[in-house]
């Protein structure tokens, strides 16, 4: 799937045909769109293709006057299951080309919340930059709302589906943070070295270039990208613990059981044992008293209560 918007006097329109100074948006594009475009663009090929792979990660490349910038995108498979997927970013002289192999809310988003200037390629590209830390931020606060809805279930229950809930919620924040720290290296390689004032004329940079007006988006789009890494890192953490926390109470809960049953079966065994010395064939005490019975209940009782008291002295009952 291609869409093909372009910006006039504020308003975003869809066009069916590719001109200068459109973005192309693509959606697991098949092999004729990429090459319907790499032609009408003069965009490589290679780099249209390189978000098509689900394991590529962030990364930078640059090449006779085009760049390729590839960001991680935090997806949501379920409640509790978010991955990320590349999103490509290929800037040439007269077009701005984006690439995913699923479609994505961010897109969306960036066009209903945002003012889309599809000429201006570098402000869309911070803009697109921006909006991938924001939906960070929300998907992580997500989780932590997941994690703590969870944490409330276990402590009135102790079932096995929260534990594996907030295991699939730890897997998910080690995806979103590895993706996030890829994504601040790569903005602060931008900024570091490609992004720069237009009197700058080095030609081995990118074919944008960072005017006054863009510089605090610029700094917008870095300052949440580290507020999204700084709650992952933090709720990550916190997961661990609860996580490690969790495991120590059922542990102990399974001993105190252990302790209880064990206790039980001492106590059982009393009455049997006792039993047992009645049942062999040799004389005993009392063998022709009419109430040896009764005598041998209250002998088991007396037991039964003295090794009750004994456990119950030692936290066992």
């Amino acid at each position: 799937m291609m869409d093909i918007y372009r910006e006039t006097k504020g308003i975003i329109h869809k066009l069916d045909e590719i001109e200068p100074h459109v973005w192309i948006h693509m959606v697991a594009p098949t092999e004729e769109e990429l090459q319907k475009v790499s032609k009408r663009t003069g965009l490589d090929l290679d780099f249209l293709k390189a978000a098509l792979d689900e394991e590529e990660r962030s990364r930078l490349e640059v090449d006779e006057g085009q760049a390729l910038i590839l960001i991680n995108i935090p997806i949501m498979r379920s409640k509790l299951v978010y991955v990320t997927l590349p999103l490509g970013i290929i800037i040439g002289q007269d077009y701005i080309v984006t690439v995913c192999i699923e479609n994505i809310h961010l897109i969306q988003e960036l066009l209903q919340r945002s003012k889309v200037h599809t000429g201006k390629k570098n402000r869309l590209l911070l803009q697109i930059l921006y909006q991938t830390a924001i939906i960070y931020i929300d998907n992580i606060r997500r989780l932590n709302m997941q994690t703590r809805e969870l944490e409330d279930h276990l402590r009135k229950s102790m079932e096995n589906e929260e534990m594996f809930g907030l295991m699939e919620i730890q897997k998910s924040l080690v995806y979103l943070l590895t993706a996030l720290r890829a994504n601040q290296i790569l903005m602060e390689k931008l900024l570091r070295s490609y992004f720069r004032p237009v009197y700058d004329k080095k030609e081995d940079q990118l074919p944008i270039k960072l005017y006054a007006e863009d510089e605090d988006l610029l700094e917008d789009a870095l300052t949440e990208n580290k507020q999204a890494l700084s709650m992952a890192e933090v709720y990550s953490n916190i997961l661990s613990g609860t996580l490690d926390a969790f495991a120590s109470i059922i542990s102990n809960n399974l001993n105190i059981v252990m302790k209880f049953l064990a206790a039980i079966t001492i106590i059982l065994a009393i009455p049997g044992l006792v039993g047992t010395f009645y049942g062999m064939n040799v004389l005993l005490p009392l063998q022709n008293n009419h109430h040896a019975f009764s005598f041998i209940l209250l002998i088991s009782g007396i037991a039964v209560s003295i090794a009750a008291f004994i456990f119950h002295k030692k936290n066992m009952l």
